[in-house]
């Protein structure tokens, strides 16, 4: 009798177990991503992690709709500085809709305008520095062709919803004073310091910051004031939330 009575104990738990498994590991509901297919985005790039993610616009801030492995880029860590350097850009970036390469010869591409006015204030030369398919690489980021579907159908329809610019921050890794100091020794220390206010504003509000070039460097903008200026400053600080769609950097 024992034996039979832990025989039905079992059939009864069995159930609830898998049940209880099913829950916790269910992805999220594939209609949320769909949802947001039309709202403004923003793309983040980290060449150490080589991670792509895309952000959607969601109530009052950004939410990631997926991180994508980057199949390929060249030059390593630091900016692009010259023509055939092989280097892939970092920075600040803004792309319009006729930045979007739809017949591209590798597959799909997104020209992320490079130089910009930072670049071009370096005295930096190149041109054509995509997101882009094919997972071939000489100077821009390359993804397999089904993350660079996904990539493109978004910032697509971004556009046709009425974004005007969709803002692309490139960083070496993530910018935490970490990993700040464990490349404290590279020369490219005190460029990347420029790129950390930008970064620390969208891990705080969840909005894209609003960067502009002032005496050839990036500087982090509050939003514009009554008198028509941004107001720049150097660190990271509040800001309206409502001038997160603007320009990062204008690209000419």
């Amino acid at each position: 009798m024992r034996k039979i009575a832990l025989f039905f104990a079992m059939l009864f738990c069995i159930p609830m177990i898998t049940a209880c498994s099913a829950s916790e590991q269910a992805p999220e509901a594939p209609v949320v991503t769909q949802q947001l297919l039309g709202s403004p985005v923003y793309i983040q790039i980290f060449k150490e992690e080589r991670k792509l993610e895309l952000y959607a616009k969601m109530g009052n801030e950004f939410r990631l709709v997926n991180s994508f492995p980057i199949c390929n880029f060249s030059g390593g860590l630091g900016p692009k500085r010259r023509e055939g350097d092989f280097k892939s850009p970092e920075g600040f970036y803004s792309v319009d809709v006729r930045q979007l390469k739809p017949n591209s010869k590798y597959y799909r591409a997104i020209n992320i305008g490079f130089p910009n006015d930072y670049d071009k204030a370096q005295g930096y030369s190149g041109a054509y520095l995509m997101i882009h398919g094919e997972c071939k690489s000489v100077g821009c980021y390359a993804m397999t062709n089904d993350y660079m579907d996904e990539i493109y159908r978004y910032v697509e329809a971004a556009f046709a919803y009425g974004q005007a610019q969709v803002n692309i921050s490139i960083y070496p890794f993530r910018m935490t004073e970490q990993n700040l100091q464990r490349h404290r020794n590279s020369s490219h220390i005190s460029f990347w310091r420029q790129l950390k206010p930008g970064y620390d504003y969208f891990a705080k509000n969840r909005q894209p910051p609003a960067v502009t070039v002032s005496n050839g460097q990036y500087v982090l903008t509050r939003p514009v004031t009554g008198s028509g200026q941004p107001t720049q400053y150097a660190s990271t600080v509040d800001t309206n939330p409502s001038t997160s769609n603007k320009a990062l950097t204008i690209v000419k």
